[in-house]
């Protein structure tokens, strides 16, 4: 796995503060929230089932409660629900952050140090491409409960009715496109992409970039290289799949991240997404068909997938926030048996992930985990090459963004887009004081 530099901006403070609060209500430090959007009561039972059964056995060995929020994922990962909630001074205790936006709360002084809970070696037992973008200075402010690297999803029936078959499997984004254009039919796309602007977005798109030889960043410099002709080329690919008829414009459900809306209910025929939908079709869909393969690279280019992974934080500023970050350290940081196999468990069982730390790996591995089917196309193939979700301010984001969906839904030029971006960037790190940008 290819590994980041560090980038460090320099100047007057300029860090965007969900977590500037003002008066905020009053709590009970014997009881810590827990937010997250599984559950109770969440789409996917079992992946509900497993939270619901770690806060009953932390609330039976412990004296300070955890008390469950479901948000559903609409509202947590892209609504405002979450920063509305620092904002007022009542953010939750413990909550679930992704490596793109760790800045945002890290620098709003939000997220508490685990470093303390954590015993010794357990910081060695994850793999460090995971663990790397929670960390500030060396001290670990989140742990990762999974990685979920991206790839191509294909549904069988599509490829049997268009007389195709595994050795059709494209090896290039040319092989990619013109096999979209021909799984396309007037009921079906054939290939989908994210269209929903967000963090989500941006995380499925830096797998292209990277693959085309793109970078947000210039290697080892305080500057943007996004106006590259390589970033360019990865905006006109995600372009020219829309122009082209071949993805839509709009997706189905939750997002491009939802395989029983889009791919399982036959609304494309191909789709980029992560090692999650595994899981929700075997509960949701258990008789669709379908094929896992590693998004090809362009041509000249090399492959390489990017590793998501939420991780469980604590808030600094809650009532209780020793409490929370002890909640972290027992619920994924142990070498307890109990946490190893409650680790295997959600990684294999209520969802399916590859597991973020090695003793959770060996212990999945006895047990067969990734012996055959999707997930060992999974860890065989699209971990072949792979790097992890970076982290940058809410400011670095919002510009990727915007000129990914000016140029994927707006027919924008890729090069004035990505020029306008680098812009951008570099006017905000100018004045930059946050933490490393990774």
């Amino acid at each position: 796995m290819s590994r980041r530099g560090f980038l460090r901006g320099v100047g007057a403070a300029a860090v965007a503060g969900p977590v500037l609060a003002g008066c905020a209500p009053a709590r009970n430090p014997r009881e810590i929230s827990l937010w997250n959007f599984y559950g109770p009561g969440g789409q996917t039972k079992s992946q509900s089932d497993w939270f619901v059964q770690l806060a009953e056995d932390w609330n039976a060995t412990h004296d300070v409660k955890v008390r469950l929020r479901y948000v559903p994922n609409k509202d947590y990962k892209s609504g405002p629900t979450l920063q509305t909630s620092f904002s007022a001074g009542a953010g939750p205790d413990v909550f679930l952050l992704s490596p793109g936006d760790f800045l945002r709360y890290y620098n709003g002084g939000a997220l508490a140090d685990i470093t303390p809970h954590l015993a010794p070696g357990v910081r060695e037992d994850f793999l460090p491409e995971v663990l790397e973008t929670r960390l500030v200075d060396g001290r670990v402010y989140g742990l990762p409960m999974e990685i979920e690297p991206l790839a191509l999803y294909y549904g069988e029936q599509a490829f049997e009715s268009a007389g195709l078959s595994e050795g059709d499997l494209p090896r290039s984004w040319d092989d990619l496109l013109g096999l979209a254009e021909r799984l396309t039919t007037p009921d079906r796309f054939g290939l989908l992409f994210e269209t929903n602007p967000g963090y989500y977005q941006n995380f499925t798109w830096y797998q292209c970039m990277w693959m085309a030889g793109g970078e947000v960043f210039a290697p080892g410099q305080s500057r943007a290289a996004f106006s590259g002709r390589q970033v360019q080329a990865a905006l006109r690919f995600w372009q020219d799949a829309v122009r082209a008829g071949a993805a839509p414009r709009r997706v189905q459900g939750e997002g491009g991240n939802d395989t029983i809306s889009n791919i399982a209910g036959e609304f494309c025929a191909m789709q980029q997404t992560g090692i999650w939908g595994i899981a929700e079709m075997a509960e949701q869909a258990p008789d669709f068909r379908y094929g896992v393969t590693p998004l090809p690279a362009p041509s000249g280019g090399a492959y390489t997938t990017v590793l998501g992974s939420w991780a469980m934080v604590a808030n600094a500023r809650g009532a209780n926030p020793e409490a929370a970050a002890e909640f972290v350290a027992w619920a994924l940081g142990s070498f307890e048996p109990s946490c190893i196999d409650r680790m295997r468990r959600w990684n294999t069982e209520a969802k399916s992930n590859l597991p973020p730390r090695y003793s959770v790996r060996r212990a999945a591995e006895e047990r067969g985990a990734f012996g055959d089917g999707p997930m060992r196309v999974f860890a065989d193939q699209v971990m072949a090459e792979a790097r992890p979700e970076p982290r940058y301010p809410p400011e670095v984001y919002r510009a990727v963004s915007d000129a990914l969906q000016a140029c994927q839904l707006d027919g924008a030029d890729p090069a004035s887009a990505a020029a306008s971006a680098a812009e951008q960037i570099d006017t905000f790190l100018s004045t930059y004081e946050g933490a490393a940008i990774q």
